[in-house]
């Protein structure tokens, strides 16, 4: 796979912004497409950058504990060929672009296990991410025929698109990114609108959607309890 990259320190020149239009693609063009464009951004998201009604999220920690790995990486897209990459140094996560658009209530966020995600993200960002699509909790919801729900797992079935986990163990924290790492971190989102439509028919079809968004609006509460000490313990149980 070739893969074009582009790096930004904050907002890119006003010239670049023109550049935006016109890329939006179906989701179709998406999937067929093998050349994604990878725009990596330091600090923030450039102004004037916009993705629609919803945005795929996704994020790159140093590991799997929020209160202790910390955020490398966000990555986004409009569901078209573009990726977007916000990389932090560890020292600020002061971005104002970026968490408008993390917080705007008009902006679905796709997550794949939004639980970890939107726990990073609130830990760190200081915000809650809503309102909130979690294409995990859709596939549990509807596949109920198998227990594999991991993202490659539901790419290979519903979208016949095999994704590598090469980088899935990986360095986030370093200064410069390889081009391995920015075209593992893209794949993470560039799916998960196909995904999100995929899910939601199921969902539909199954008259299951009213317990998904049920989920989906408990996942601020959720994430609290995670941050707040109770994540390995369920309190809805008995013993």
């Amino acid at each position: 796979m070739v893969v074009e990259v582009r790096v930004f320190s904050w907002a890119p020149s006003s010239d670049w912004l023109t550049t935006l239009e016109g890329l939006q693609q179906t989701m179709s063009d998406t999937l067929n497409n093998s050349n994604p464009i990878i725009k990596l951004h330091r600090g923030d998201l450039p102004d004037g950058l916009t993705f629609g009604s919803s945005v795929a999220v996704d994020t790159e920690t140093l590991g799997l504990n929020p209160l202790r790995d910390r955020l490398c990486l966000v990555q986004l897209s409009a569901g078209n060929s573009e990726a977007h990459l916000v990389q932090f140094d560890g020292l600020s996560y002061d971005a104002p672009n970026l968490k408008q658009l993390l917080s705007d209530p008009g902006v679905t966020k796709i997550f794949h296990y939004a639980r970890f995600d939107v726990a990073v993200i609130q830990h760190y960002m200081d915000l809650t991410c809503a309102p909130i699509f979690c294409t995990k909790i859709a596939s549990r919801l509807t596949r109920t025929y198998t227990d594999r729900h991991g993202l490659r797992d539901l790419c290979g079935e519903l979208l016949g698109i095999e994704l590598s986990k090469l980088q899935q163990q990986s360095d986030w924290g370093t200064e410069n990114l390889s081009q391995e790492q920015m075209q593992y971190a893209a794949l993470d989102v560039l799916y998960l609108h196909g995904l999100k439509e995929i899910l939601e028919r199921r969902l539909s079809r199954e008259g299951r959607h009213h317990l998904a968004h049920a989920s989906f609006n408990f996942l601020p509460t959720r994430v609290e309890l995670d941050l707040s000490g109770w994540a390995e313990q369920d309190i809805f149980s008995h013993s």
